[in-house]
């Protein structure tokens, strides 16, 4: 991933002025109309000063839309500044969080977006960025892919889940669900009138939990699992992550149903 790198210089060296610098150095910005659409500060390069970390979009007109979305961290101690382009850099709502994940002491970067579409999709990414060097921890991409699901009706109104990633098999009772649902799937014996999918959806949330609260933080993914279609809610696959080895393992996996 290509980065570029902005070096403010200020006369002061005092945190407060590095930071009005760089809000100067967008607000002088004429032909890029970026904005700062989220700002947070704590130390992530481990140097022990705290530094601004801070996303920058284009804002489209009359709309919470946001393009070109595009992490910046400010060094706390040079005032240097290192960007990084996001792959998937446009949608609603982007948010960061700083906490430590690896468990070695220093912050890291979450970053999530809302995709703005019907199924709640979100786009999360996770970045360590250790003596200003930009390491990605964590990419939702690459998590869709590896954590698949099936998703299958069956008789007796019942619905099997299974995880393919670690071949568990979940099944939701779905009796209690209405006679008009039931009975446009079931006939008068409990049988399915056809065979019936559903699916589950990509992330559509990722939040930092410290579920031992040893000061590291582990990561809860939620997926919705859906039936005949998006709007038929069934429950959500949670799964928790943990860093291990270099990378985020799955430590326990749980499906949650909806209540009837």
């Amino acid at each position: 991933m290509k980065a570029y790198y902005w070096q403010l210089e200020s006369n002061d060296d005092s945190p407060h002025e590095k930071e009005h610098v760089m809000y100067n150095y967008y607000s002088r910005q004429t032909v890029n109309p970026r904005s700062i659409v989220t700002f947070a500060r704590s130390d992530v390069t481990g140097d022990q000063v705290p530094d601004n970390v801070y996303l920058t979009g284009i804002k489209t007109s009359d709309s919470p839309f946001t393009q070109n979305i595009t992490l910046h961290v400010q060094d706390g101690r040079t005032g240097s500044v290192k960007s990084v382009p996001l792959r998937e850099n446009a949608g609603y709502n982007p948010t960061i969080f700083l906490g430590d994940f690896t468990g070695n002491g220093v912050d890291d970067i979450l970053i999530s977006i809302a995709s703005g579409g019907s199924g709640g999709i979100m786009y999360h990414y996770i970045y360590s960025f250790m003596e200003n060097t930009p390491q990605l921890l964590f990419d939702f991409n690459e998590y869709n892919e590896q954590y698949q699901y099936q998703v299958m009706y069956q008789d007796h109104y019942k619905v099997e889940v299974v995880s393919r990633f670690n071949n568990k098999k979940y099944l939701i009772d779905i009796s209690k669900r209405g006679t008009e649902y039931l009975n446009e799937i079931y006939d008068a014996n409990g049988h399915l009138k056809s065979p019936i999918t559903g699916f589950v959806n990509p992330l559509s949330g990722l939040y930092p939990v410290d579920f031992d609260s040893n000061k590291v933080y582990e990561l809860l993914a939620y997926q919705k699992i859906a039936g005949r279609y998006n709007a038929d809610s069934l429950g959500y696959v949670l799964n928790t992550l943990g860093w291990f080895d270099n990378r985020f393992v799955l430590q326990n996996q749980y499906v949650a149903i909806f209540g009837n």
